[in-house]
């Protein structure tokens, strides 16, 4: 692998070297995801927050596709 990273070598066991750079690689792939999950945790709440700026005559109107509900087809003959 890198033999000249000097930073995981304790004494000459393979294994344990191997096992080290696996770990390491783990972690590596571990922060990788918890920057990804705060990237959407911010976006929530910066549209939480987008949300919260609207005036309050913006929440009480209309659905804008009202007939989105009516999607059920209602024909249950099925001779």
């Amino acid at each position: 692998m890198t033999e000249n990273n000097d930073y995981l070598h304790s004494g000459n066991d393979r294994n344990l070297r191997l096992s080290g750079e696996v770990l390491m690689l783990m972690l590596k792939g571990a922060g990788y995801a918890a920057v990804a999950c705060l990237i959407v945790v911010i976006g929530i709440w910066a549209m939480y927050g987008i949300g919260l700026l609207l005036p309050e005559e913006s929440r009480d109107t209309e659905d804008p596709t009202p007939f989105s509900h009516n999607l059920v087809i209602e024909d249950t003959d099925y001779a």
